[in-house]
């Protein structure tokens, strides 16, 4: 892209008041964005609305240069041949993502250098998967366990680089045996690609940028503004064959995501929990609707009709007889307990019960949660 188009295709983009959905009706009535800036202000007027015509006419110079020699130093920086601003007109632009309803105008990727210099850069085949930002040790596992198992069987692992089960599957990706060709995770942004939310994931993020590929809407500079977080979760589901909740409550942008999924026609899956976990209600409330209830990765692969794809390994149960037969972990079953629950299914003495609760936390076959509660944990 040369710097007079990217300057167009910015112009456009960065006006405000004119989303995606304004800006395509730009481009269907005019062409690309040089040929609709050399329209007059009424023509755009037309077709948009005069006060959304007249904030284009007016983003120029002062407004809209630093914007432009900001991108184009990213795209000239060190590391350039890993980065890219991919437009709607643009042959690589997702198939999967260009079928939704509302797809963005401009995508911005920074990530592993053999996917730019074959500008192949999104799968043929990938899955989000989504979920609390606080879930459970179960449901951390469970999302990291997915991801790698997903991603060995030739999928490719989209998410939001938030913490928790966002967090997780992108490990759990990052730590699959797989084709490097196809990115090994894809985390989807609410921010400019020159920063990283939250700080804390800086490391991951370096991390997606080796194996995988980071993917954002907003121009650089974009802070972590909170109306962003949600708007991006249409791109998560849009670039997804389908989309796995994990562990969701029922005020959760991870539902969000699986609403966006079911209305672009993508596949929603999700992780049923124990009845008595806030986690759980989101992922029964989406069975109820209709998600499909997943146990194992083999049982998304068979609903995508991935027959032909590599047997993932399945997140199991502890399979070791000592974990089978240890009689706290019996007594404490798969749903959170309190420690005079324990005591009561249990009869040993509290200090006898709280030295093998400490035994079982640090091998991570059991973890502590809020409240004084404990959980066994599957398949550590």
């Amino acid at each position: 892209m040369q710097r007079e188009e990217l300057a167009a295709w910015l112009r456009l983009t960065t006006a405000r008041g004119l989303g995606p959905r304004t800006v395509r009706r730009l481009l269907a009535r005019f062409g690309l964005p040089q040929a609709v800036l050399t329209h007059a202000v009424h023509d755009w007027a037309d077709c948009i609305g005069e006060a959304q015509a007249q904030a284009l006419q007016a983003h120029t110079g002062d407004a809209l240069q630093p914007l432009v020699e900001r991108a184009w130093q990213w795209l000239q920086g060190r590391g350039a041949a890993s980065r890219a601003i991919l437009t709607l007109a643009d042959p690589a632009y997702p198939r999967l993502l260009l079928e939704t309803e509302d797809p963005p105008v401009l995508l911005y990727l920074e990530g592993a250098a053999p996917l730019f210099n074959v500008r192949r850069f999104f799968p043929e085949h990938s899955m989000a998967i989504v979920g609390s930002r606080n879930p459970t040790a179960q449901g951390a596992l469970n999302a990291r366990q997915f991801g790698q198992a997903l991603r060995e069987a030739g999928l490719s692992i989209v998410s939001g680089l938030a913490r928790g089960v966002d967090a997780a599957a992108h490990e759990g990706a990052l730590a699959a045996r797989a084709d490097a060709a196809t990115p090994a995770t894809i985390a989807v942004v609410g921010t400019g690609l020159d920063q990283v939310y939250p700080r804390a994931h800086e490391a991951l993020a370096a991390r997606i940028r080796e194996s995988g590929l980071l993917v954002s809407e907003y121009p650089l500079g974009t802070p972590p503004l909170a109306a962003n977080f949600p708007r991006r979760n249409r791109i998560i589901s849009g670039l997804s064959q389908g989309t796995l909740v994990v562990e969701a409550a029922l005020a959760s942008g991870s539902l969000i995501t699986a609403r966006l999924a079911s209305e672009q026609g993508r596949d929603v899956f999700a992780i049923p929990g124990s009845i008595h976990a806030p986690q759980s209600r989101g992922c029964h409330a989406l069975i109820r609707q209709g998600a499909k209830l997943v146990e194992t990765a083999q049982d998304i692969l068979e609903e995508l009709q991935l027959a032909g794809a590599p047997q993932p390994a399945v997140p199991s149960e502890p399979a070791s007889a000592p974990a089978t037969h240890d009689p706290v972990l019996q007594a404490l079953g798969f749903d959170p307990a309190s420690l005079d629950a324990l005591l009561d299914r249990t009869g040993f003495d509290t200090a006898t019960l709280q030295l093998r609760l400490l035994e079982l936390e640090l091998d991570g076959s059991v973890a502590r949660l809020p409240g004084g509660l404990f959980q066994r944990v599957a398949g550590a």
